[in-house]
């Protein structure tokens, strides 16, 4: 039966794919709100150890328990927590220390070109003139932002300090992404986030403690919890959550066109909540990296 996507539903799940990116980009101005008031390991073992409690709690409502896990699922999910959850949040909070939250968000908004050129040298998928163009133009897109419009810089400097975590952030979640398509033959997409948090959190645990953990968490303050708690409940646990309703009712192809709007919504509120005022090599660069995303999907 073919799906429709003209109906009142229909309508619902594009008004909840908004709400999910809007809360993506609102990640980056949490994550920057706490990146120096609570250390990398600790923040991001807090914010996945609850979303991951979150997470077993639907599961077992919705699979009426706790699916067991054979050793190929196991490892597959050991490297979903690794990739996706320990290296990603480590590079995405120590990032945030000293890059500002709208810069951050464009620079991570090239994963999707490096998903699909990788695609193309792992699995063999076509790469054809669409593509190859949509990844230079990000690519392009990508040197404006870490060259503050200056790119022939990059040749002569190099990348330096926080841009490059964050680029440790679009490496990780570029692994952790082609390892999800090969984890997806063995789980359903919320039982495979919901291992891949509750490993990333056992891998995240005596780091954090190893790196004051006890003493982060007793001088958080109200807004630390509750910006850990927007990380955790809302980006995590409902994003994924409205997203993957999404995929069920229209499709992946129109969900993940709404991806792009991530960065713009991280820009808007960096603006308004953190006070950033992106210069013109900042828009100019994220424009193209978009662009680049756009075309790559297209193709």
């Amino acid at each position: 039966m073919s799906q429709r996507h003209d109906n009142p539903a229909s309508a619902m799940i594009y008004l909840l794919l908004v709400l999910t990116v809007a809360l993506w980009g609102g990640t980056w101005i949490a994550g920057r709100m706490i990146a120096n008031h609570i250390g990398p390991m600790s923040s991001s073992f807090l914010r996945f150890s609850i979303s991951a409690l979150c997470l077993v709690f639907m599961v077992m409502r919705s699979e009426h328990g706790l699916p067991r896990l054979s050793l190929r699922q196991a490892m597959h999910a050991a490297f979903l927590g690794a990739t996706g959850i320990f290296l990603y949040s480590y590079f995405f909070f120590t990032g945030l220390q000293t890059v500002p939250a709208s810069r951050a968000a464009l620079i991570v908004a090239c994963i999707p070109v490096c998903i699909a050129v990788c695609s193309a040298l792992i699995y063999r998928e076509p790469f054809g003139p669409k593509r190859l163009l949509g990844t230079l133009l990000s690519l392009c897109g990508v040197a404006v932002v870490l060259s503050h419009g200056d790119p022939m810089a990059l040749l002569k400097d190099g990348v330096h300090g926080g841009d490059l975590l964050i680029l440790g952030c679009v490496a990780s979640w570029t692994a952790y992404s082609l390892g999800g398509r090969a984890a997806m033959r063995h789980f359903k997409p919320t039982v495979a986030v919901m291992w891949a948090c509750v490993f990333g959190s056992a891998f995240l645990f005596f780091p954090a403690l190893h790196y004051g953990l006890i003493a982060d968490m007793a001088k958080a303050s109200m807004q630390d919890w509750l910006c850990i708690l927007f990380l955790s409940v809302l980006a995590t646990v409902l994003g994924y959550a409205w997203y993957y309703k999404a995929i069920n009712v229209i499709g992946p192809a129109r969900s993940g066109i709404f991806i792009n709007l991530v960065p713009v919504f991280a820009i808007i509120f960096a603006c308004l909540m953190l006070g950033e005022t992106p210069d013109i090599s900042l828009l100019t660069g994220g424009c193209v990296v978009i662009a680049g995303v756009y075309v790559t999907n297209r193709g």
